[in-house]
């Protein structure tokens, strides 16, 4: 199965197919939890943390809410395990890296930025 390609740093379709969880991945992360048409309980609550303050708790926070708006992908048997982890690569934001392991067994690593205040 492929999708049509998502580039995240646009949004734009990209113009191929891909046959990884990217799309999922973006999708469940970008989206605010709750305001998707199709799947009210698609999304995450990292669009929460724009308004909170640069410190190591916000770190701990955006892995909880990453980890809670990807396991549906668990869930539904698409991915066999997700890891998440937070830093700090400038002041102002967290950067996620999500390495996810899909059904095939395939490795697959994504970097998701997140601004704080």
């Amino acid at each position: 199965m492929s999708d049509a390609g998502l580039d995240p740093a646009t949004a734009d379709y990209i113009g191929s197919r891909i046959t990884t969880l990217g799309n999922a991945v973006y999708l469940r992360l970008m989206t605010p939890l709750g305001t998707w048409w199709a799947d009210s309980s698609l999304g995450s609550r990292l669009h929460e943390l724009v308004r909170e303050k640069d410190v190591p708790r916000v770190r701990i926070l955006a892995e909880a809410y990453a980890r809670q708006a990807l396991q549906p992908l668990l869930d539904d048997g698409r991915a066999t395990s997700v890891d998440v982890v937070a830093s700090r690569p400038v002041a102002g934001w967290c950067l996620l890296t999500v390495e996810v392991v899909d059904a095939a067994g395939r490795r697959q690593v994504f970097e998701h930025p997140v601004q704080v205040a």
